[in-house]
């Protein structure tokens, strides 16, 4: 970790040195990571993301609009989360329905840590696990490493370039814009709320093996129409 930080730290080429966030999360014990900012106070973004599970659950606090993501991006706060069956500790009266839909994408864990200089808050790194449990007390110390770090090279390249155009983002924009989007419009053709619509739009992409993105661009198009017809399988519009 010691050589990663000085690595980020040294960079000197336009925009954030990509981050190695696959080594990140086997040396912290975390099956995922995803790095958020929010450059200006701005609603915060996913940049870079690492694990199978971890768009999923960054898709569902952006959806929800809740979650430890956005409060700790938002408000710098730290949010260390064991076991998220564990209603003593995970705050279900701040996030209502989400611990619940977590679990059902396999995640067990999430740890939120805030990138901060001072009071500014400026994103937050989060990472999850499949299994429930703490971080030992070198993994925290890394991961807190890790984080200020990124804060203090974030800090720097907002003085030299613009953050939404750095090599570090997946793609310009909104990540899951198109997703959102779709959710709302499938919500209003099934006459239901945004979290079951969510749900049949992840069902479909699962079931058809398709990246989510896809799947959200042919129901905007109207490629697609996800209602039943019978045996409950979505059909394509005519």
């Amino acid at each position: 970790m010691a050589d990663y930080l000085r690595t980020l730290s040294s960079h000197t080429g336009p925009g954030l040195a990509p981050l190695p966030l696959a080594a990140c999360a086997d040396m912290l014990g975390l099956d995922g990571l995803a790095l958020l900012l929010a450059p200006g106070g701005n609603p915060a973004e996913l940049v870079q993301s690492y694990g199978e599970r971890t768009l999923a659950l960054e898709d569902l606090q952006q959806v929800q609009g809740q979650g430890p993501s956005l409060d700790t991006a938002g408000h710098g706060a730290l949010m260390l989360l064991p076991d998220v069956t564990d209603t003593a500790t995970f705050a279900t009266d701040r996030w209502p329905g989400l611990p619940g839909a977590i679990e059902a994408l396999g995640v067990r864990a999430v740890f939120s840590f805030p990138l901060r200089i001072g009071v500014i808050a400026l994103g937050a790194l989060t990472g999850h696990r499949t299994r429930p449990g703490p971080m030992s007390t070198d993994q925290l110390t890394d991961a807190f490493g890790l984080a200020d770090t990124i804060a203090q090279v974030t800090i720097a390249t907002a003085t030299r370039a613009e953050l939404p155009h750095t090599p570090l983002l997946d793609e310009p924009g909104l990540h899951f814009a198109e997703v959102h989007q779709a959710t709302g419009m499938l919500a209003d053709q099934l006459d239901t709320d945004c979290d079951h619509a969510l749900i049949r739009l992840r069902g479909h992409a699962f079931s058809h093996d398709r990246p989510l993105l896809d799947v959200a661009r042919d129901v905007l198009a109207r490629r697609l129409r996800l209602d039943d017809n019978g045996d409950g399988e979505p059909r394509p519009v005519p």
